[in-house]
């Protein structure tokens, strides 16, 4: 059984609104925590949700949260996906966890879902006292193959966030483009993240936008480079048809910590979102992953 509870707390004196999955088992009195991150403009009801409640299943306390300028958290200006404040959600996000009255604070671990691994990893990369981390079906930016692929692009889109910030600023005004479009510009193009977030988690709480200033510091947030400073155990879970397969190996390889990793059949990316078959062996090898053999054996999954 586990029971969810809508929980906040506060960054920088704005409401972060999450929910927290906690397990009910009579020989425990602490579980191990969880916090789940997700891909950007996501939020709590979508694929961290889907991750923490099934996680919450194999017995540990679970955190998805709507960041800070998403969802029914606060802050301004809406829907800006600035990679540091994310970070500091979720280290702020960790403290939360660790000091909860149902939780081992030695044992709490980060899940990171496509952007949300590299999230997660540079939140952990300045936390000393992690457990584990996980990342499913990572994008690991590689900052330098994108210059070198397409120097002008990549200047264009920092320039063009600039410009927006700078109008905010003076104006008040977000410029905005879907977060998801095949028909417009729009900050994800793919057909089955559109699918994904138009149609099949297209939830009430989500909005399908992007605003044009996060481009600005977003497009320099190099996940590769936090290969080196990864120093918890590390699986990786991906696929061959996931984003670029190749950051994923090149991202792997440069990890020094001790590691593991999985590979799973899909047809694309969001597989790994809501496809019941990939979550549920996604699940079962993070929870082998993070479990401690005498924990295993007084869980009982439903």
């Amino acid at each position: 059984m586990v029971t969810c509870k809508r929980i906040e707390f506060f960054v920088k004196k704005t409401k972060v609104v999450g929910n927290l999955f906690i397990p009910k088992n009579q020989n425990l009195d602490k579980y191990p925590g969880l916090f789940v991150g997700g891909p950007m403009t996501s939020v709590k009801e979508q694929v961290t949700g889907v991750y923490a409640e099934a996680l919450a299943k194999y017995g540990f306390v679970t955190l998805a949260i709507d960041h800070r300028y998403f969802g029914e958290s606060g802050g301004e200006p809406r829907q800006y996906e600035k990679f540091a404040d994310k970070i500091l959600d979720i280290k702020i996000a960790v403290d939360f966890l660790k000091k909860r009255a149902e939780v081992d604070e030695n044992l709490v671990s980060l899940v990171g879902v496509c952007l949300g691994a590299g999230y997660i990893l540079a939140a952990a990369s300045e936390i000393s006292d992690i457990y584990r981390l996980v990342a499913v079906a990572g994008y690991y930016r590689d900052i330098d193959e994108m210059k070198s692929k397409n120097m002008d692009d990549f200047a264009d889109k920092i320039s063009s966030g600039t410009r927006a910030r700078r109008y905010y600023d003076l104006t008040g005004k977000i410029l905005t483009i879907p977060a998801a479009s095949l028909t417009e510009e729009a900050a994800m193009q793919t057909k089955d993240t559109v699918e994904y977030y138009t149609q099949r988690a297209a939830v009430q709480n989500y909005k399908n936008s992007f605003a044009v200033m996060s481009r600005e510091f977003f497009t320099r947030f190099d996940v590769q480079s936090y290969a080196k400073k990864t120093i918890h155990p590390f699986l990786m879970i991906h696929s061959k048809n996931a984003l670029s397969p190749h950051w994923a190996d090149r991202f792997y390889k440069n990890v020094k910590a001790k590691k593991t990793r999985q590979f799973i059949d899909t047809i694309g990316q969001t597989d790994f979102y809501d496809d019941t078959v990939i979550v549920d062996r996604c699940v079962q090898y993070i929870s082998k992953y993070l479990q401690l053999p005498a924990l295993s054996k007084s869980i009982n999954v439903e």
